[in-house]
């Protein structure tokens, strides 16, 4: 049955000064909150990618940038040293005059040029010697560029060779000794030339009294050589091999040009 004197709920009136009534005037309002953390959401991931790619970016002309560098360092690096250059016409004149053999390299190639500790045996299958093992705390200065007495180190001699130095030997003493003439013009070409060393040689071949020595290379010339073809030879010789990448480590030379 129904209660007719239940009293029934009147629609909100509006208040002139409050303005219209509402039903729910101090409840905030849901969904724009969400909206708004939404976008703050939305702008926070955005930015967080223009920071990623940023740093992404960077880092790829960083990388670009140190290789680029490294490219033409070592560019640099290979072409300012010139291989080694052919023997001027006067040189292989003064060879054939004096009797000398052509440059010629050691049967079977080059040995390696490895470092060992001192103390270790060395011995070389050429004499003089051209390359092979040496120890790596042991390498003939470029100056002095004129001894008296020979090498006292060989495998010193080679790691001076194996950075583009050229040795001059002689025959001081004895049946095929060059003459203090020769001496003197091979002492004056190594004081003239870069990374060039004469010294005399114990125990050179038969019939060899001047033995001009690069890395890999050799020239051999008899006692009987003059002065003046010594010069010319010598001068030659070296102006081929000596700082040049005919050698393992040109760039490691103490009398090189940089």
């Amino acid at each position: 049955m129904t209660n007719k004197n239940k009293k029934r709920r009147r629609p909100a009136e509006s208040d002139p000064e409050r303005g219209p009534a509402t039903t729910d005037a101090r409840r905030p309002d849901g969904n724009a909150e969400r909206r708004a953390r939404k976008e703050q959401a939305r702008q926070t991931r955005a930015a967080e990618r223009k920071r990623t790619q940023r740093s992404a970016f960077a880092r790829r002309v960083a990388v670009f940038g140190v290789t680029g560098v490294i490219g033409i360092g070592v560019l640099y690096w290979l072409q300012r040293t010139e291989g080694a250059k052919p023997l001027s016409e006067a040189a292989v004149a003064a060879a054939e005059a004096a009797g000398c053999t052509t440059v010629r390299s050691p049967a079977g190639g080059a040995p390696g040029g490895e470092h060992l500790a001192e103390g270790i045996p060395i011995t070389y299958a050429q004499s003089p010697a051209t390359s092979g093992e040496h120890y790596g705390g042991q390498v003939l200065p470029s100056s002095p560029d004129s001894y008296d007495q020979p090498i006292a180190s060989e495998p010193a001699a080679v790691h001076f060779m194996e950075h583009s130095g050229i040795m001059l030997y002689y025959r001081a003493g004895g049946d095929g000794a060059v003459s203090p003439d020769v001496v003197a013009a091979l002492e004056g070409v190594a004081a003239q030339k870069r990374m060039t060393v004469t010294a005399p040689y114990e125990v050179l071949p038969d019939g060899t009294g001047l033995a001009l020595a690069a890395w890999d290379k050799l020239q051999s010339c008899p006692g009987s050589i003059t002065a003046a073809q010594a010069t010319t030879i010598a001068g030659g010789f070296s102006d081929a091999y000596a700082c040049t990448a005919n050698a393992p480590e040109p760039n490691a030379a103490d009398d090189c040009p940089s």
